[in-house]
């Protein structure tokens, strides 16, 4: 690297020092004595072996992979830095790995396959899967992503989400639903804007689809996604509105725009079409679409949320992905379906409007409570892992993607409080 800058450079000595990286393994049994020798190895390994060759689910009883999730990428579109190769998205997928860690106590391994191709992607993440109790995939490129999901979901019997796609949907969703409560507007009744049509925008457009929304009109990099072109692949073409239009006539009287796309793909012009008491997510990383003083600016009556986080409502993934797979894995389901993600939604809506704990308060330096500046939770949120995790855990037994008898909700809610202090 040439030109590394004071805050550079800090960024490359927090990765490298004390020790390269940001994860290892640690050991979770005594290795102190010749009896746990051979418990830990031969002769005593072979009794659960047995066991699991006997009978597979055993291997949640006997083997880590009942908390061990895979974060696995191609680096095909990494963050804001596109396609730069598997083995420099590992950072990332590390730092993946921490988050798991320290907001839901998942473990897990990062991936990093070095292959473009869809199908040996999905042959290799197929093959490694009965290592794990969920697989969390990232930064793959649309719309490649599209097809690796459905087919590694279709194939495999544990969790696997797209983390790109489904947890920006998931919290955009819960901060719509809070907006929509402080504006006394209805969701069914919003005309949406979307721009962008990617990964992230299409799960978003079709969670709010899902979530009671029925006014949706996409963009992309061309103008409004519409019946006419002959350019849309099938995921486009799922948002085609009946005929083309200018930006004037998309914008007008919008209650909602959800910028998933990149600085200056829609405008103050176009936000001042919007009506009165427009919800605007500029969540372009690290630059907003438009900056978030130039729509205060420019609409002050508006509801405003970014993905960065030194302003407030930052739409942040780690809201979503570490309790989405914590509640879909410890009841053990199949999938993560549409409904656990809805109910992951619902539960950060319903948290954000509960008074805000004190030591929040002091984390961010002021006090914090649900209103325009506060529509979705603070990750520093203790309850998170509670509330949101039982709720994807009880969505996934409701829907039979978990087939749990019996489940003692109350004991679940009890045992996660006391997973993270």
């Amino acid at each position: 690297m040439s030109n590394i800058t004071p805050k550079d450079q800090e960024a490359l000595d927090y990765h490298q020092f004390p020790r390269p990286g940001k994860i290892s393994v640690e050991i979770t049994k005594p290795i102190s004595t010749q009896k746990d020798l051979s418990l830990a190895y031969t002769p005593g390994v072979a009794v659960p072996c047995l066991a699991i060759e006997k009978n597979p689910e055993d291997a949640y009883k006997y083997t880590a992979k009942s908390n061990l999730v895979a974060v696995i990428s191609n680096g095909t579109a990494v963050l804001g830095l596109g396609n730069i190769g598997a083995l420099a998205s590992k950072p990332v997928m590390e730092g993946k790995g921490v988050l798991f860690k320290a907001f839901s106590g998942l473990d897990s391994f990062d991936i990093e396959v070095d292959s473009e191709d869809v199908d040996r992607f999905c042959s290799v993440v197929s093959a490694i899967a009965p290592t794990f109790g969920g697989i969390n995939l990232e930064d793959i490129k649309a719309p490649e992503c599209f097809e690796i999901e459905r087919r590694l979901v279709e194939a495999l019997d544990i969790p696997v989400m797209h983390d790109d796609q489904h947890g920006t949907a998931v919290i955009s969703t819960a901060a719509i639903i809070n907006a929509c409560l402080i504006t006394e507007k209805k969701l069914e009744d919003l005309k949406i804007v979307v721009v962008g049509a990617g990964a992230a925008a299409i799960s978003c457009a079709r969670l709010y689809k899902h979530a009671g929304a029925k006014s949706i009109y996409m963009m992309d990099s061309k103008g409004i996604i519409h019946d006419g072109r002959d350019d849309l692949n099938e995921y486009k073409r799922e948002f085609s509105a009946k005929g083309d239009m200018s930006n004037a006539e998309i914008f007008q009287d919008a209650d909602v725009v959800v910028g998933l796309s990149k600085p200056g793909s829609f405008g103050i012009e176009d936000i001042k079409l919007m009506a009165a008491k427009p919800i605007i997510f500029t969540l372009a990383n690290p630059t907003p679409e438009i900056a978030p003083d130039d729509v205060r600016a420019a609409r002050p009556d508006a509801i405003i949320a970014t993905g960065r986080s030194d302003f407030a409502n930052q739409v942040n993934n780690v809201l979503g992905f570490p309790f989405i797979f914590r509640g879909a894995m410890d009841v053990r389901a199949k999938k993560i379906n549409i409904e656990m993600k809805v109910a992951a939604a619902n539960a950060l809506a319903k948290l954000a409007q509960e008074e805000v704990p004190s030591y929040i308060h002091t984390i961010y330096g002021k006090e914090l409570s649900f209103g325009e500046g506060y529509i979705i939770p603070s990750p520093f949120d203790k309850r998170l892992v509670v509330e949101v995790s039982s709720a994807v855990a009880q969505a996934a037994i409701d829907t039979g993607s978990s087939t749990m008898k019996d489940f003692d909700m109350q004991a679940y809610r009890a045992e996660l409080a006391t997973r993270i202090k």
